[in-house]
């Protein structure tokens, strides 16, 4: 299975093969790596990697289509696959996915910070609410520009994965 990631602003293609049980043939641009993986909890990989380097990552949901939250060594970074093939940035960079786009909480969780309230407009990527997770804060992002329709949460609140936080039509 071939992906492509973007991951700040770089695009990588990755494919993805079976070997064998808990071992996958990776190729990232080009370049072939073997990997031997084990899922950890609903979130958690634990990889270890042709070199011998062993890591553990976790990937959540991210706040729109396509998009991922990957914890790696103590940082979070948002990748977007298969970018290109879901239409979400344009040649400007701008995302424009149309209807309803709600942002949800990757992990569980608790809002820190509302950054938006009902009915303020927000630009494509503007951070719109804080959750903090694993003792770390995420901001996440408006999906698109739009309005912000609902806020389904307080400051304070906890939350579980996959919990609508905000709506932006």
């Amino acid at each position: 299975m071939t992906f492509d990631i973007e991951i700040n602003g770089r695009a990588r293609t990755v494919s993805v093969e079976r070997a064998e049980a808990g071992r996958y043939r990776v190729m990232v641009d080009g370049h072939a790596h073997l990997v031997d993986a084990a899922r950890i909890g609903n979130l958690g990989l634990s990889l270890l990697l042709d070199g011998g380097a062993s890591r553990e990552i976790q990937v959540s949901p991210g706040s729109g289509p396509g998009e991922v939250l990957v914890r790696l060594d103590g940082r979070s970074v948002t990748a977007l696959v298969d970018g290109r093939r879901t239409g979400r940035a344009s040649a400007d960079g701008a995302t424009h996915p149309g209807g309803e786009q709600p942002v949800v909480a990757p992990m569980p969780g608790r809002v820190v910070r509302l950054l938006v309230a009902r009915g303020d407009d927000v630009a494509a990527r503007q951070g719109v609410v804080v959750v903090e997770a694993m003792k770390m804060e995420n901001e996440l992002r408006s999906p698109k520009a739009g309005r912000v329709k609902e806020v389904a949460v307080t400051a304070g609140a906890s939350v579980e994965a996959g919990r609508v936080l905000i709506v932006i039509e």
